[in-house]
């Protein structure tokens, strides 16, 4: 069955361009090509409601695909504005269509706000890297979202923003330490949401790339002292992209398969679209 998918950029056209000059890929055609690959059947469209004049798909449209993945952003959502603003309503028109939707990291924060929640700026403060220990909680461990997961795993991440007040219609089903909500789904309308505190569609080079970008926030925020110790973490980011086996690369960075595997790392994303986006489409075509 072929799918038609459509993936939301959530960043503006100068933090695709910030994210290019850093080595990484804009985040709404990085994840369409992650969602081809694990697609091979889906045609991905790509949107952009952060830029000015973009004409967006209404509920009609959107009821049109199959699913929709909300990708991460540097914008924070309380912010506000004509950049986001957009983005709030086009994720609630997704909500009125009953399209599957996902979302990464931002993504799951503008469900959350669609939904008649709330997102701060994490007092804890920054979550870069990987994301340690998230726990699966007894929802967690009966929902297709996290089938496949175990009890306890990292994944590679980059946030300050959280969920700070739940939606009704929100089921969390994992945190750890830094964010009580790490994973959840919500139910707001006709639609169903899972999403993502962290980043599964990440790779090691893309971390990198993000990690070059955050440069000053790291070492203002404590995370290195200086510049030269924050061009070695990130030469081992960029060492594991090129040789994911080498031992020594991985032990220094304290990660495990649950990271270096694309497999296990894609896992939540690979499990929206067989537990979520393929039935619903069988349904609706039935």
């Amino acid at each position: 069955m072929e799918l038609r998918l459509l993936v939301v950029e959530g960043n503006t056209a100068a933090g695709r361009e910030r994210a290019v000059a850093s080595g990484g890929a804009p985040a709404g055609e990085a994840y369409a090509a992650l969602l081809r690959d694990l697609a091979p059947d889906a045609t991905v469209d790509i949107c952009y409601p952060a830029d000015p004049g973009t004409n967006l798909p209404g509920v009609e449209e959107l009821g049109a695909y199959d699913g929709v993945a909300i990708t991460g952003s540097a914008l924070n959502v309380y912010d506000g504005g004509p950049a986001i603003e957009p983005q709030v309503r086009l994720a609630q028109d997704v909500f009125r269509a009953g399209t599957p939707m996902f979302g990464s990291c931002w993504g799951l924060q503008v469900a959350t706000v669609a939904a008649g929640g709330t997102v701060r700026a994490n007092p804890k403060g920054r979550e870069i890297g990987v994301a340690r220990k998230i726990a699966v909680n007894e929802a967690g461990r009966e929902h297709p979202l996290l089938a496949g997961r175990p009890p306890v795993y990292d994944a590679l991440c980059v946030h300050l923003d959280e969920v700070e007040v739940m939606p009704a219609g929100m089921t969390v089903l994992a945190g750890n330490e830094m964010s009580e909500v790490q994973v959840a789904e919500i139910r707001h309308g006709a639609g169903i949401f899972w999403g993502v505190q962290y980043h599964p569609e990440y790779s090691f080079g893309e971390l990198a790339a993000v990690l070059r970008r955050y440069g000053p926030v790291m070492q203002r925020d404590g995370f290195v002292h200086e510049g030269a110790e924050l061009e070695r973490v990130i030469a081992l980011y960029d060492g594991l992209q090129a040789l994911p086996a080498d031992k020594a690369l991985a032990w220094q960075l304290g990660v495990d398969r649950q990271t270096l595997d694309p497999a296990e790392r894609n896992r939540d994303i690979a499990n929206w679209l067989e537990f979520l986006v393929r039935p619903t489409a069988a349904r609706r075509r039935a």
